[in-house]
């Protein structure tokens, strides 16, 4: 069972959300908030699978309720979905640097909603290689910020290669296809780069790996 937090301070969005997933057998919304602060509290009480978080909200905003969800070691499972009116802006930015794992765009078709709460679940790529092209473009647009990015000498040259084809856009399976290895082998590649690199999950890793230089727009 995935156990989901709804936190969005429109009580319409959250219901037409529960409406959503109340029908789907393997998915339960353990709680809601209408802001960022009841809804980090809620988090530690209930330990959801995931937390669809609303960007902007009164007394504590999404930015902030996901940087305390990721800085928390006792939330490490719960998985953080950003939603927003507006799609790739800069506060999408922001939230996957504050530890989001991915993001949705509120007038998405309830299919896809339905599947990104559960490859959230899972751990697996959330980015789609159309938002990742978006993310490429917005790294060819504006300068890298001034950091030296993440060590890499640690990582062997399979996990180099399977961290660029996550910031490609590939999921498990098509990272086993393209490096002809197993998904098993391939997800303890992408597991091993993210500890490495101390990546919360693939949403932080595809931001570091532009950030390091180990891909740019040219091979990606």
């Amino acid at each position: 069972m995935i156990r989901v937090l709804l936190i969005d301070d429109q009580p319409l969005i959250r219901s037409g959300f529960r409406a959503l997933l109340d029908l789907e057998d393997d998915i339960e919304v353990v709680a809601e908030a209408a802001n960022g602060q009841e809804g980090l509290e809620l988090a530690i009480e209930h330990l959801p699978d995931i937390a669809l978080i609303d960007i902007q909200m009164p007394v504590l905003d999404g930015i902030e309720a996901t940087r305390r969800i990721a800085a928390d070691p006792a939330l490490a499972g719960v998985h953080v979905v950003v939603l927003t009116n507006y799609g790739l802006d800069e506060y999408v930015f922001i939230a996957l640097r504050a530890g989001a794992a991915g993001f949705l765009v509120k007038d998405i078709v309830p299919e896809d909603f339905l599947h990104a709460v559960r490859v959230a679940a899972r751990g697996d790529a959330l980015l789609a290689p159309s938002i990742t092209r978006k993310l490429i473009n917005r790294y060819v647009s504006q300068p890298l910020p001034s950091t030296t990015g993440p060590a890499l000498e640690e990582l062997t040259s399979r996990e180099r290669e399977a961290v660029v084809l996550v910031a490609q856009g590939l999921s498990n399976d098509e990272i086993a296809d393209r490096m002809v290895i197993s998904p098993l082998t391939a997800k303890t590649h992408v597991n091993r780069a993210m500890t490495k690199l101390h990546a919360r999950d693939r949403a932080q890793l595809v931001i570091l790996a532009y950030e390091s230089g180990l891909v740019t727009p040219r091979n990606s």
